[in-house]
């Protein structure tokens, strides 16, 4: 047998094996005519409808999120130190203690300057007795004016040296400025101070200022009183809430973003100045419908999802929207309470007929 008719034989055999194929396709779907049954290109097997998941279409609060790493700082914080020459006498304090305004925390050796203060006073007394006496005999005539002045003098004179004497005597006590909690004592009993020479620190936590970074393309939605929530390492899970209360004036040539700066509130002293904290920015809110993101098939620049509408998969064009982690806003093609399918898509067709999971477990 020569080459030729090998192949010839296999090209009619070929040609058979195509028209019994066909025959028996066109005698199938003859018979699906006949009996009636719709036939749906893509259908499943045997026409049983498509098992999908549905969810319904909501209404979401979108709120828009600025991120930030930010440096937290004390609403009022001092080093306290010396205003003059001396020894410690007596600390009053220890380290790390919650005081109040005007607390006296350091006493400075003052022997000298109680002793002086003791003798001016003296001197004050007398000359206010003596300025007493004059003037009421001054008014009396008893006395010349000139002499009465002079009484006033001397008064006023002892007065500003008493006063003076007492000043400084209030150098020598180192008072907390305002209420706050000190850091580690630097002084002993005993130390020589100078001007200067740090005693401790006192920080004003009550209120914590919160100070970070934004890019200016941000500027325009900017403005005081937004929410801030800060989250710590430190404290794992912990929502610290609080609101801008300025921006700075400048934006930074070189890494083009403003500082702002929000304040939190503090009451049980948790936050610390120096601490790092992530923060995000709440801007204003929106809500919009929303469906899951597995509902949304993506082809091109054309999104679509699919409807369940009398057990049947109705494919419908939609337009999105904002997003969120597992969520797709859907502006138009969809209503409020649309049933959408998120799961068993890859089987569906226009039109085809379908069951839920939900309708599934009622039956069962």
């Amino acid at each position: 047998m020569t080459e030729t008719t090998k192949r010839s034989r296999i090209a009619l055999a070929f040609a058979g094996a195509m028209v019994v194929l066909i025959a028996a396709f066109i005698w199938l779907d003859s018979e699906d005519d006949a009996a009636g049954a719709p036939h749906v290109r893509g259908a499943a097997p045997g026409g049983a409808p498509v098992l999908v998941t549905v969810e319904t279409a909501r209404v979401h609060e979108f709120v828009s999120v600025i991120e930030a790493i930010g440096t937290t700082k004390a609403n009022e914080s001092v080093t306290l130190t010396a205003k003059l020459t001396d020894t410690v006498r007596t600390i009053n304090f220890e380290d790390g203690d919650y005081v109040e305004r005007d607390q006296v925390l350091v006493e400075l050796t003052n022997e000298e300057q109680t002793a002086l203060l003791a003798e001016a006073k003296a001197n004050f007394d007398d000359a206010k007795r003596q300025y007493t006496r004059i003037q009421g005999l001054a008014e009396q005539g008893s006395v010349p004016i000139s002499q009465a002045d002079e009484a006033r003098a001397r008064h006023d004179a002892a007065r500003a040296r008493y006063e003076a004497i007492v000043a400084r005597l209030d150098d020598r006590l180192i008072r907390a400025p305002f209420a706050g909690v000190l850091g580690f004592r630097k002084v002993s009993p005993g130390t020589l101070v100078t001007p200067g020479t740090t005693i401790t620190t006192i920080d004003d936590v009550s209120v914590i200022k919160l100070d970070f970074t934004v890019p200016e393309v941000y500027l325009g939605a900017l403005k005081r009183g937004l929410v801030v929530v800060a989250h710590s390492p430190a404290f794992p899970g912990e929502r610290f809430e609080g609101e801008v209360k300025n921006i700075d004036s400048r934006i930074d040539p070189v890494t083009r973003s403003a500082v702002v700066r929000a304040h939190i509130a503090n009451r049980d002293r948790k936050l610390r100045p120096g601490m790092l904290m992530t923060v995000n920015l709440e801007r204003e809110s929106s809500t919009g419908l929303v469906v899951r993101e597995s509902a949304v098939l993506q082809i091109g620049d054309n999104a679509f999802v699919y409807l369940v509408e009398d057990d049947r998969a109705v494919r419908r064009a939609v337009a999105t929207g904002q997003r969120e982690p597992g969520l797709v806003e859907i502006t138009s093609g969809l209503e409020t309470g649309d049933r959408v399918v998120v799961e068993g898509m890859i089987k569906l067709r226009d039109g085809l007929p379908v069951r839920t999971a939900a309708s599934d477990q009622g039956a069962a």
